[in-house]
């Protein structure tokens, strides 16, 4: 139900048909992502295994000192889109802005709890990167997965989280939480009356969740880059591009070694933010 797992659903539905192959979503959850991730860098580099994963990946190299693959032995086959993340509230905290959110924590001697769902997830590298970039205090409480993250966001049983746009679209339109701003650099085509964090003055949670595609390292050029071709022309399909808005996602195009490139200078970036925690998971 999160978001890289609704992401590669609707790209498998489009990809049979394309390539005339059964596509299957297993879904290989836990360990900030790495568990699926291991299996597809190991993976015999035929073009038969494919890992979707999402920013949180570039980060793993910085929580697992043993980690038993390295983001080399991975290759870029293509970005899939980038999705808005909301700073979402707690509706019992009683804050309605961003700055109303970071007086509340500054007025906490021990800061506020914010979710994640789990230990380099994509949302937890956005709130390290707010937390860090403004010297907050809090407590980070990691979950299995963004669904639980914010039932217990809507239960006040946590304070705040940057939950993916496409996972907190009904509890926002609900009134189960309070959304603050969005950490795109552009307003969300979902929500539009919701400023960006720079608009609030806050570029510090400004931050780019990417959902990509990669295979084993060694998977041939010819195969990924059929597999851009086609992952490419359906993002580009009206009735794709219409379920992807609905859900606050945007395509997001590279050829693949571009994409390599990227997420080379995101794992600088990014890994830099998880050191400055002091987060490690082993």
């Amino acid at each position: 139900g999160g978001s890289v797992d609704q992401v590669s659903r609707v790209l498998a539905n489009y990809l049979a048909p394309s390539l005339g192959q059964q596509v299957i979503v297993d879904n290989k959850g836990g360990a900030a992502g790495s568990i699926g991730t291991a299996l597809a860098a190991k993976a015999v580099p035929d073009g038969y295994t494919f890992v979707v994963v999402s920013t949180g990946h570039v980060v793993n190299p910085v929580l697992y000192s043993k980690l038993n693959y390295q983001l080399k032995d991975l290759a870029g086959v293509s970005p899939l889109g980038t999705l808005p993340s909301a700073l979402v509230a707690a509706p019992g905290l009683g804050v309605k802005t961003v700055k109303e959110l970071v007086e509340k924590v500054r007025a906490t001697p021990n800061g506020l709890n914010y979710a994640s769902a789990g230990v380099g997830s994509a949302a937890h590298v956005n709130a390290e990167k707010f937390v860090v970039g403004l010297k907050l205090k809090g407590t980070h409480v990691p979950y299995k997965g963004t669904p639980q993250m914010l039932v217990d966001v809507a239960g006040n049983n946590v304070d705040y989280v940057f939950a993916p746009l496409i996972s907190s679209v009904t509890m926002i339109r609900e009134g189960k939480v309070v959304p603050l701003a969005v950490s795109s650099e552009k307003r969300a085509v979902a929500f539009p009356n919701i400023p960006t964090m720079a608009e609030e003055g806050y570029p510090q949670g400004q931050f780019n969740f990417w959902i990509g595609m990669l295979a084993a390292a060694q998977t041939p050029k010819a195969i990924l880059d059929k597999m851009n071709d086609e992952i490419n022309a359906i993002v580009d399909l009206p009735d794709v591009r219409e379920r992807f808005e609905k859900l606050g996602a945007l395509p997001f195009k590279m050829k693949p070694a571009a994409f390599d490139k990227f997420i080379q200078e995101e794992a600088i970036t990014l890994g830099e933010v998880m050191k400055a925690s002091g987060t490690k998971l082993d």
